[in-house]
């Protein structure tokens, strides 16, 4: 009897992701129009353009229907104005997908809103699952001070849709600070869908 082959693995920790098959990163500058106060984004904008508010590390081993892509998500903590720092957030192209957010470690949101305006919120802290269900778009919030990393996994085969967002003038809330706290906030901007 052969051997067997070595299956695909990862080795994931709070700090990296060995094994992965993409990186991207977004830039303060990437971020334009996300945050309600424009005065005070510019004013960050002046002195940390290139500073990187998120990464996102990956293992995609397909975009075949049955595949799973995995990853790391880690989100800088700090605010622009009230807001606090978020992820541009996205709907699944696939609408009938599913993904899951495990917090590995930090504090903040998956702040979750279906087609037509309901908001939906999962506080992250470590070893919470956020479950986000179909048609359903959703971005990560840190309220914390120290980074929110979330391992994720989701459908090969979902795709992302980031415009659904810009397209009604951002999620209908906003993660804003409250005293030592959080709350959401009315997005005067938004659009209906």
């Amino acid at each position: 009897m052969s051997e067997p082959l070595p299956g695909p693995s990862l080795v994931i920790t709070p700090q990296e992701m060995a094994g992965r098959t993409g990186r991207y990163e977004k830039r303060l500058s990437d971020l334009d129009g996300l945050f309600a106060d424009e005065a005070a984004f510019a004013a960050r904008l002046a002195t940390e353009a290139d500073r990187v508010i998120y990464h996102v590390d990956e293992f995609r081993p397909s975009t075949a229907t049955g595949d799973l892509i995995t990853g790391i998500s880690t989100l800088s903590p700090g605010r622009v104005g009230r807001e606090f720092h978020m992820t541009r957030g996205h709907i699944h192209a696939r609408h009938d997908r599913t993904e899951i957010y495990h917090c590995l470690s930090g504090h903040g949101l998956m702040l979750m809103e279906t087609l037509d305006g309901q908001t939906v919120v999962t506080e992250l802290r470590p070893g919470v699952v956020a479950y986000v269900p179909p048609v359903h778009i959703h971005r990560s919030v840190n309220l914390g001070d120290t980074d929110l990393v979330t391992l994720f996994c989701y459908p090969a085969d979902a795709g992302q849709d980031y415009d659904i967002i810009a397209r009604s003038g951002g999620m209908r809330h906003r993660a804003v600070a409250d005293g030592d706290g959080w709350r959401l906030e009315e997005n005067r901007g938004y659009v209906p869908r």
